[in-house]
This record gives structure tokens, sequence and C-alpha cells, in this order.
């Protein structure tokens, strides 16, 4: 192929990726994180007090977890936010370059409970506070990242990318590593079957206090170019991936609106010094009160780690026309996901359907 001398394909790209990344999620609210909303309904009384407000202790109970509900939300975003290997088997080539935005939507439970107790929502114009729950939480995860792609020898290629969740605070970044075993062939037998690709991938998220993820991925791709006009090249794919989603979650409040330095009088810690230390045996370092009590400092946790799998199918396309590369994508379940788990995450994930992301790609090559 011979190389374009002018800017206006790069131009053209650049201006369909940035209609990409803004179409259709105009209206959607919030998606940070808000974990605290996450606890047991028999523990509501001590997270909603009418007279105080959401989010303040009533010394009624102590806020229990809702570890369930944190699956469920870290099983979906994870399946988001996973590498997408949206390529196909053949790489760049030796010194070869692609520079693309990728845009990339996933369906979501939006009306299930976890969704709208775990996600912020909307701000309250006069307050300037987030609603007790999210009452329209996006219908799909929209994923726009910026990709540099570079090929190696022998068949090497290594992806760089970085980018971020659409309407939150979380940024997304990650690499991608992936071997074409076999490719470019166009000749005699070996011409007459598919290039074949294997991959490795890692995504992870910053920007919220409350939410580490990170998502492993290996996979496996055919495909066949099939050249148009000797000047542009139809490239359709279709690939297996392997997903294993990490989520840890950091410190949670589950009362915010509580001071528990406040709520309990604090004088200091239980050591020599503190007025009314040692009263309880020996010094212990714990919080010493005056009127009030410790209960509230209960209510600061952290969920247990949350390990899952995840089965996909890949089925794609790319179009390449001189250095102008465009690429669509569509990924989905190979099994429910409590059949890709067992345990309590299978239980947890029982009545939890598949999910399915579109993907769209669009950049330069050279």
């Amino acid at each position: 192929m011979r190389p374009a001398r002018s800017l206006k394909p790069l131009a053209a790209a650049l201006a369909c990726a940035a209609a990409l990344a803004f179409a259709g999620q105009a209206s959607a609210e919030p998606m940070d994180p808000a974990l605290e909303r996450l606890v047991l309904p028999s523990s509501v009384p001590c997270v909603v007090s009418t007279a105080a407000g959401p989010g303040t202790f009533s010394g009624l109970a102590r806020c229990a977890r809702d570890q369930a509900s944190f699956l469920r939300l870290i099983n979906q975003m994870g399946f988001a936010i996973a590498p997408t290997a949206m390529h196909s088997a053949r790489t760049t080539g030796f010194g070869g370059f692609q520079f693309s935005l990728e845009g990339s939507y996933t369906s979501i439970d939006s009306s299930a409970d976890y969704w709208q107790r775990g996600t912020q929502g909307a701000v309250d114009p006069n307050s300037q506070r987030h609603s007790v729950k999210n009452t329209g939480p996006d219908s799909s995860l929209g994923v726009y990242l910026l990709k540099i792609r570079k090929g190696f020898p022998f068949g090497l290629e290594v992806t760089g990318n970085v980018g971020y969740l659409a309407h939150s605070s979380i940024v997304v970044g990650g690499a991608d590593v992936r071997w074409s075993i076999v490719e470019g062939f166009r000749t005699g037998v070996p011409g007459i079957f598919p290039d074949l690709a294997v991959g490795a991938g890692v995504r992870t998220i910053t920007g919220s206090p409350q939410l580490l993820l990170t998502v492993a991925s290996i996979d496996t791709q055919i495909s066949k170019p099939l050249v148009i006009a000797d000047s542009s090249v139809l490239t359709p794919y279709l690939g297996y991936q392997y997903l294993h989603i990490y989520g840890d979650s950091g410190l949670v409040d589950a009362t915010p609106n509580t001071d528990p330095l406040g709520y309990c009088g604090y004088k200091g810690v239980d050591q020599p010094g503190t007025p009314g230390s040692g009263a309880k045996g020996a010094y212990v370092g714990q919080p010493v009160c005056g009127s009030g009590t410790v209960a509230d400092f209960n209510n600061t946790f952290v969920f247990d780690p949350v390990r899952l799998n995840r089965h996909r199918i890949i089925m794609g396309v790319a179009y390449r026309y001189e250095v102008v590369a465009v690429s669509m994508q569509y990924m989905t379940d190979l099994v429910n996901p409590a059949d890709a788990n067992s345990g309590a995450a299978a239980d947890a994930l029982k009545d939890v359907g598949r999910q399915s992301t579109f993907a769209f790609d669009v950049g330069v090559a050279f």
C-alpha cells in the first residue's frame, strides 16, 4: 500500500472517534462507586436516620456489609473494563505502529438494586449532595481509550492504552501483548489457512478510593484478510477470551455523615497519660471516649476480596484504507457468570444474566 501524504484521513478519524465518545450518554447520571450504601437491609437503621439524614449513625445497630451486592457490582463492572482484544490475528508488522481511539459499551443490569445503591447518582442542585439512591444508572457502561500498538519481530505486538469510564472519575489503563503464531501467508497451502494469534492483557482502574479493580485476560483469535481493489483490506476475525477479575474495596465508612470522634467524645487512645484509659485492664491502644461510645468506629470496614472468572466469545471486523483503520467488535458470555464460578460466587451470581459489549475503534496505521 502506498503511504498517504495528507492529514485529512487522520482528522476524519479523530472527528469520528470524538463523536463516538459522546454519543448517546448526555442524560446519564454519575457512576462513581458509593459502596457505603451496600449494607444489608437488617442494618438499615444504622445508616438511615430520618431526623439527621442518610449516612448518619443512629446508634441502633452495627452496619452489616452486603457482600453479595458488592460481588455482583464487581462482576459487571469488571466485564466492562476488561481488555477488549480488539484486533485481528495479524499484527501491525515489524516496525509498524497504530494510534487509535476506542469506545466500548457494555450492558449492565441498571435496574438492579446493587447498581442503584452502589453508584452515586445525581447531585441535588440545592444541597449539592448525591441522592441516597441512583435512580437512573447508565443502561450501559462506556469506556473510552487511547491506544498505541507497536509491532516487533517474530510476530510479537505490544499495546498500551489509557482512558476513562464514562460519567465517573475512574481512569482506566493497561497493556496487551500478543503473538501471531501464523500470519502473512498468501500463497501455497499455508495461504489457505487463517492467521492465528494468542495474547494476554490487563486493565486496572484508579480515581476511586473505595474500589480497586483489575482484570487479567488471555485470548486466542483467527482472522483472514480480504484485499479489496489493491487499496483496502477487510479482515473478519473470531476469538475466545478468558477473564479473571480481581475486586477489592478500600476502607468504606457506612456512616459518612457521623464523625466517630465526635460521637465518641474522643479523648485519645488507651495508653498511659490519656484520661480514663486503662480502666478496663491493660493498655490496648483503643479509642477512649468521654460521654459517647466507640460504636460508630465499627462502621468502617472493607469488603471481602472478590475473585471471578468469565468466558466470552469475540466477533469482529477490521477495515483499513491506506492509513485509516476502523474496527467493530461484539463480545458476549459463552456461559452464564454463575456457571463460570463456584461456591459462594456462583450462589451470588445465579440470577445475574450474561453481558454483551459493542466496541468501535478508529485510528491511523503506518
